[in-house]
C-alpha cells in the first residue's frame, strides 16, 4: 500500500514536473510574443470601444458618457505604456510585470475607476473575458493567471469592503455567480496547467527527435561530405559530379601484414585507429576530403566537393605531415612503421551511387594511377607524377626517381616528393 506521503508525491511530480531549462527557454519566448499580440489585441479592442462611444455619443441625446470614456481612456494608456515596456530590455526579462499590468489595466482599473465613484462594481462579465483570453492567448506560467484573479478579488473585497461601498448589480446577482465566477477561473487555471504539462511533454518528445536527428546528422556527415549531404536532401537521386581537376592521395602501412602477426587482434585495432584519427585531423586540418580507408590503406582527396585553387599543394602538406606522424608513431610504439605514398592530379568522376550501405567514392584514370604510385613506391617516400611535379617544383624539392614500369600504365617519369624548398619555409618562420 502507498502511503499519504507517496501519493502526494506522485501527484505534485505529475502536476507540476520539474522542468529543463531548454524548456524555460523556450516558453520565456513563448510568453514573450504571446504577451506582444495579446496587448496589440487589447490596445486595438480598446481603442475601437473609444470611437464607438464617441460617436454613439454624437448620436445620444444624453450626450457622452465621460466618465467612461476617461476610465477606457487610461487603460489603453495603461496598455500602450506596457506595450513600450514589453519592447525594452527589462520588459523582456521580467514578463511576469507586462502579464499582472495587462491583467490589471483592463480589470483593476475599472475597479478602482469605480471605487473612486462610491460604488463596488462587480464586473463578472468583463473579468470572465479578461480570463478566458489570458487562458486561450497565454496558457503557460498558471500562477501568472492565478495571481490575476487574486489581486483582482482581493481587490474587490477588501478595498470595496474597507470602505463599506454599496454593491452596483443587476438584480439576477447572487452567490450563484460568484461560485460561477470562481468556477470558471478554477477551470482557466486548470486548463492552463493541464496545457503547459502536455506542451512540456511535447516539448522534450521533440527536443528528443531533435537530439536523434542531429546524431543521425553527424553520422552522415562522417559518411559523406556536407555538401553531398545536402544535395542528397534535396534531390533523391544518384549523385554523380565531374571535376576537371582534383589531387588525389593513398598511403599504405609498408608491411602491414607482417607487422600484424606479432599483435593482439585488438592491439593492432588500437593502432589503426591512433594512426587514421591522426590522418583525419591532418585532412581536416589541410581542408581536405577523406574519402576512405581499406584494411591499412588511406585515401584522401583535395578540390572536391568544393573547388579550390591550391588542393594540390594541401595534399602535399597531408603527405609530409603524415610522414612525420608515422614517424612519431613508430617511436611510440617502438614499431617499424613507414609508409609509401602515391600523388596524382587529374580530373575525376565523383559520387554516391548505390541504395545500401553507400559511401562518397571517386573513379577514374586518375584516380588508378595515385593507387598505383602509391603501390609502386618506396617505403618511407611519397612517390608523385610527372603532372604534379610540374605543378609543385617551383615550392618543393623533388628528386627524379626516372622512368619506372607501372601495371596498366606502362613505363612512366616519376618523382619523389621531398619537403618544402628551404628557402620558403625560412621565409614563413620570419
Amino acid at each position: 500500500m502507498k502511503t499519504f506521503q507517496t501519493l502526494r508525491s506522485e501527484l505534485t511530480s505529475e502536476l507540476f514536473p520539474e522542468r529543463s531549462e531548454a524548456y524555460c527557454r523556450w516558453r520565456h519566448q513563448f510568453l514573450r510574443r504571446r504577451l506582444g499580440l495579446t496587448l496589440k489585441i487589447a490596445i486595438a479592442a480598446y481603442i475601437t470601444f473609444i470611437l464607438m462611444r464617441l460617436v454613439m455619443g454624437q448620436l445620444d441625446a444624453d450626450g457622452q458618457d465621460f466618465a467612461w470614456l476617461t476610465m477606457a481612456s487610461t487603460s489603453t494608456l495603461c496598455l500602450i505604456a506596457l506595450f513600450f515596456f514589453h519592447r525594452s530590455h527589462l520588459g523582456k526579462r521580467y514578463l511576469a510585470f507586462t502579464f499582472l499590468g495587462a491583467s490589471w489595466s483592463i480589470t483593476l482599473i475599472e475597479q478602482i475607476w469605480a471605487t473612486l465613484q462610491g460604488v463596488a462594481f462587480p464586473g463578472i462579465f468583463a473579468w470572465t473575458l479578461v480570463f478566458l483570453t489570458q487562458a486561450t492567448l497565454m496558457p503557460v506560467r498558471w500562477s501568472l493567471h492565478f495571481a490575476a484573479q487574486l489581486g483582482l478579488f482581493a481587490y474587490y473585497f477588501l478595498v470595496n469592503r474597507a470602505a463599506n461601498l454599496t454593491q452596483v448589480a443587476d438584480s439576477d446577482w447572487d452567490a450563484t455567480l460568484w461560485l460561477y465566477l470562481f468556477w470558471f477561473c478554477a477551470i482557466c487555471d486548470l486548463s492552463v496547467l493541464l496545457y503547459e504539462r502536455l506542451q512540456y511533454a511535447e516539448f522534450e518528445a521533440r527536443q528528443e527527435l531533435e537530439q536523434e536527428r542531429a546524431k543521425s546528422e553527424q553520422l552522415l556527415l562522417n559518411i559523406l561530405p556536407e555538401a553531398v549531404v545536402e544535395q542528397l536532401k534535396r534531390e533523391h537521386r544518384t549523385i554523380a559530379e565531374h571535376f576537371a581537376e582534383v589531387s588525389v592521395l593513398f598511403a599504405d602501412i609498408v608491411g602491414f601484414t607482417e607487422l600484424s602477426r606479432g599483435i593482439p587482434p585488438d592491439g593492432l585495432v588500437t593502432m589503426l585507429n591512433q594512426i587514421f584519427s591522426e590522418f583525419d585531423y591532418l585532412a581536416e586540418k589541410h581542408g581536405l576530403e577523406k574519402i576512405k580507408t581499406i584494411g591499412d590503406s588511406y585515401m584522401v582527396v583535395g578540390g572536391l566537393p568544393l573547388e579550390r585553387i591550391d588542393h594540390l599543394e594541401a595534399i602535399a602538406e597531408m603527405a609530409l605531415d603524415m610522414q612525420a606522424a608515422i614517424a612519431r608513431f613508430r617511436h611510440i610504439n617502438q614499431r617499424p612503421l613507414q609508409m609509401r605514398i602515391g600523388i596524382n592530379t587529374g580530373p575525376v568522376i565523383a559520387g554516391v551511387i548505390g541504395i545500401k550501405k553507400f559511401i562518397y567514392d571517386l573513379w577514374g584514370d586518375t584516380v588508378n594511377t595515385a593507387s598505383r604510385m602509391e603501390s609502386h613506391g618506396v617505403a618511407g617516400a611519397i612517390q608523385v607524377t610527372e603532372p604534379v611535379y610540374n605543378r609543385l617544383k617551383s615550392r618543393y624539392d623533388l628528386e627524379n626517381r626516372g622512368e619506372i614500369e607501372v601495371k596498366g600504365k606502362g613505363r612512366m617519369n616519376v618523382y619523389l616528393l621531398k619537403g618544402k624548398k628551404r628557402e620558403l619555409v625560412e621565409s614563413s618562420r620570419v
